[in-house]
């Protein structure tokens, strides 16, 4: 049997500290509880062999329990940062990026097809109940292969060449996953910011299941919480990732306390949670992370007067300087942290847009290659980044192991005489009275550039470069709307171009999956209706019509199949090399600094981290669980 290394590593990491100091001297919040009978003690809430966060190996801190943690977030649904930034995974990431088990104890791989995962005996949900492997049995069983549940099957990424795996629950803590090939995705998605839950708390869930539920009794509560049906009703009640059911259990250190909707949320410390310091203390430290809602314009300044003990989100590198000059005023320190993202934003030209005129420009690469050429990284990057950042393509950066100047570079210079003679060879040499291009069927080629508008730093950016298309002959506005709007108008082909962050891990690996990099899911702003085709395993989208990109799919089907670090790594550089002279995507600048903004009373909030979605999940791989609070 072959073991992956990272299993022994993983071993010594869970278990190389010292666990045995004395767990009866229990957190302050939760001793009343503890006597009244309410609560276990902490010896009994742990797993028998809790995750050890190994302080002195990451260069923290021991810390002391108590206190809030007060964040602010832009919109009620982003209360899920708490499931992206509390990061309790099956498996997950570490600093270093590497794949430690968390949640589990152990992982057995053999042949890159067969993983055998061993859960922590006696962990709990966040309700006391055994997260036990039922809990899989049930996701698997009564979710993914349930026809009303699931009617397109278990998700992708648990389908090797259109095949679900062989899953067998050997007993009550052991699960195996057995494929015919090879599933390097796997893992990675189970370790992902938003991750793949295969698992479920199924002593809730099964109320809401027609298989374990008293029709009666199911159809009462359908009409009670007002929903279509009971699939409606389930689907309601099962979003760990949301953290909007209240009642939901959980596994992440933090439990919301608070029924949406609501301005202010009050996530409570999980009091079964799994991990524990050198020292054998039961983490978080922390009791409570409380999430205010404001306007994501606000937040900038609400951070700046000393609103946030540990904020990111909403702020931008253009606050750095307002927030270091209220440093000292109100007790709090500015860090710049590292991105990991291919360019800070990019242009994505919508290839499946539904105008047909616009299809056919679109798919022409040289008008992609004459855009890019057409923009002045280097103004932007001074203007806007101040010279931080690091112009070019979307793509990897230095520090990827991939990374070759070509890839960043091709493409990516400003030079408005190449645009044009690009842009007039693709039939578009015919101007109006005001020098704007006229397209092949006599409108003004005006691209409309859709945004989600949550933030100002794309408007800026928008506007520099307006200024620079407008000198080869094309008219740019910004529309700015929703998020999920901006998807959905992308998905239907009504958007011709969006505007977004750049690919999220700029820092891939030749083991990294290249999902990124091909048509793979329906949220792809450059190719959509491609990726709900891949996604869907040909059930819904539209198959690619470009043959580079279908070579890029020949190449994502070969990335799985190649069986050495060689073989992957060659697949990866024709991959990228693709991307480089085709311009599917149009990067700006990558690598621009992260402003984390901590109160100084917050200790464990590391002075150099790294701050990136997928992987990272942004705050998770720093553990905000260690994050403490000094009083004195």
């Amino acid at each position: 049997m072959i073991t992956l290394t990272l299993i022994f590593i993983a071993a010594s990491f869970v278990t190389g500290a010292s666990t045995h100091a004395d767990t009866t001297k229990e957190i302050p919040a939760l001793q009343a509880l503890v006597r009244s009978g309410a609560l276990p003690a902490m010896a009994k809430r742990l797993p028998e062999n809790p995750y050890v966060v190994d302080l002195k190996q990451l260069g923290l801190t021991p810390g002391k329990y108590g206190g809030s943690w007060n964040m602010l977030l832009g919109r009620a649904k982003d209360i899920r940062m708490l499931s992206v930034y509390g990061y309790a995974r099956l498996i997950g990431y570490d600093k270093s990026l590497n794949l430690r088990p968390d949640l589990l104890e152990k992982i057995e791989q053999e042949e890159g097809r067969i993983f055998t995962f061993h859960l922590r005996k006696g962990h709990k949900w966040s309700d006391g109940h055994p997260f036990t492997t039922e809990d899989f049995r049930y996701y698997w069983e009564d979710i993914a292969k349930n026809k009303v549940m699931s009617p397109l099957g278990p998700p992708t990424t648990m389908l090797v060449n259109g095949k679900p795996p062989k899953v067998d629950v050997i007993d009550a803590y052991t699960i195996r996953y057995n494929w015919d090939n090879p599933n390097p995705y796997f893992l990675p998605a189970l370790a992902g910011a938003r991750p793949l839950y295969i698992y479920r708390p199924a002593h809730y869930l099964k109320q809401f299941h027609a298989s374990h539920q008293d029709k009666i009794k199911l159809d009462a509560m359908v009409k009670a919480e007002k929903r279509r049906d009971w699939r409606a009703l389930h689907f309601a009640k099962d979003r760990l990732y949301r953290a909007d059911n209240i009642d939901l259990p959980t596994l992440q250190p933090w439990v919301n306390s608070t029924k949406p909707p609501a301005e202010r949320f009050i996530f409570k410390r999980n009091p079964f949670f799994h991990r524990v310091d050198n020292q054998g203390r039961q983490l978080p430290y922390i009791d409570n992370v409380v999430a205010q809602i404001t306007s994501t314009s606000l937040i900038p300044a609400k951070v700046g007067t000393g609103e946030a003990d540990v904020q990111a989100r909403s702020l931008e590198f253009k606050n750095f300087t307002f927030l270091k000059a209220g440093e000292k005023r109100n007790n709090y320190k500015v860090l710049l942290w590292k991105t990991g993202k291919g360019s800070q934003l990019a242009l994505y030209p919508n290839l499946n847009v539904k105008d047909p005129v616009w299809r056919k420009l679109l798919h022409d690469p040289n008008v992609r290659r004459a855009l890019s050429l057409a923009i002045d990284r280097a103004e932007i990057n001074e203007a806007i980044f101040f010279g931080f950042g690091l112009e070019g393509n979307n793509t990897v950066l230095p520090d990827s192991p991939l990374y070759r100047d070509e890839y960043r570079q091709k493409w990516a210079g400003f030079d408005l005489d190449k645009a044009n003679e690009l842009l007039d060879s693709a039939g578009l040499q015919k101007r109006n009275n005001d020098g704007f291009r006229i397209m092949p069927d006599g409108r003004i080629m005006e691209i409309i550039v859709e945004t989600a508008g949550e933030d100002s730093e794309r408007a800026d950016v928008l506007q520099l470069i307006t200024d620079t298309w407008k000198k080869v002959g094309i008219k740019l506005f910004t529309k700015p709307t929703r998020r999920e709007t901006m998807r959905q108008r992308v998905l239907t082909g009504e958007t011709i171009m969006s505007v977004f962050f750049g690919i999220d891990n700029g820092l891939a690996t030749p083991a990294t999956p290249p999902n990124e990099m091909v048509p793979s899911d329906d949220t792809d702003l450059q190719w959509p209706k491609w990726g709900a085709h891949e996604m869907s395993s040909g059930q819904s989208g539209e198959l690619p019509d470009l043959a580079p990109v279908k070579r890029l799919l020949e190449l994502y089907k070969s990335w799985t199949q190649a069986s050495d670090k060689d073989g992957r790594s060659k697949i990866w550089h024709e991959i990228l090399k693709i991307h480089a002279d085709n311009v599917f995507s149009i990067g700006i600048v990558a690598a621009v600094p992260q402003p984390v903004v901590a109160r100084n009373t917050i200790q464990n909030v590391p002075k150099v981290g790294l701050y990136n979605w997928d992987p990272g999940a942004q705050f998770g791989i720093h553990h905000p669980d260690t994050f403490w609070i000094k009083t004195q």
